[in-house]
């Protein structure tokens, strides 16, 4: 088994609640001790557990850490499908905007940290390369509203959809470093810059 890897999933409402107890006492900790204070012993104690509980599902801190990424990625996801699901390109990406500000400012010290952790090589290759993120920015751009000359051209669109996952994802970090609170704010200047780029016209070949 990987040290990465949950040694057990639970099955039974019991255990599930336990699961979920750990995983919020994890996010708990790296927002008050940071990266430092943060190991297993410090997160059985603040979810009122024993640590051969902890270890019953993770083998070790950094498996810990990999389920709550997977948890946060899990809720943003859920909440990404919902923006797909809107009718215009416009509001899919306006809600698209709203939903990275808001993951990334919600929780800011728990958002920067699991950001830096998710940059370790064992991690990236254990969560992927972000490709449904742009598959879903790429999807968005199909939409009715969107730029004619994207409609008919799945390559540029794949490009453009790069472009703007690299934006977003460019903004949402550097907030989160500089320690923003204002998701507000954060979603209007990202907007500012997704549909500017929008409008700008394709050059001519």
């Amino acid at each position: 088994m990987s040290a990465l890897q949950i040694r057990k999933a639970p099955r039974q409402r019991r255990a599930v609640h336990t699961v979920d107890a750990l995983l919020e006492a994890a996010a708990l900790v790296l927002e008050a001790d940071g990266l430092e204070g943060f190991n297993t012993n410090a997160v059985a104690r603040r979810a009122g557990a024993s640590v051969g509980s902890l270890y019953q599902y993770f083998p070790s801190k950094d498996a810990l850490t990999l389920a709550l990424v997977l948890r946060e990625k899990r809720k943003f996801h859920e909440a990404l499908v919902a923006a797909q699901a809107l009718p215009t390109c416009r509001e899919a990406l306006a809600s698209l905007v709203d939903l990275s500000a808001r993951q990334q400012l919600t929780r800011p010290n728990l958002a920067r940290l699991l950001d830096q952790e998710e940059a370790r090589p064992e991690f990236r290759a254990a969560l992927g390369d972000g490709s449904n993120f742009r598959q879903v920015l790429s999807a968005m751009l199909a939409k009715p509203g969107a730029p004619t000359h994207l409609c008919d051209d799945e390559p540029r669109r794949r490009l453009v959809a790069d472009d703007l996952a690299a934006m977003i994802r460019g903004m949402t970090d550097a907030a989160g470093e500089r320690g923003e609170r204002d998701v507000d704010d954060l979603a209007y200047r990202i907007g500012a810059a997704v549909f500017g780029y929008l409008a700008v016209p394709p050059r001519q070949m």
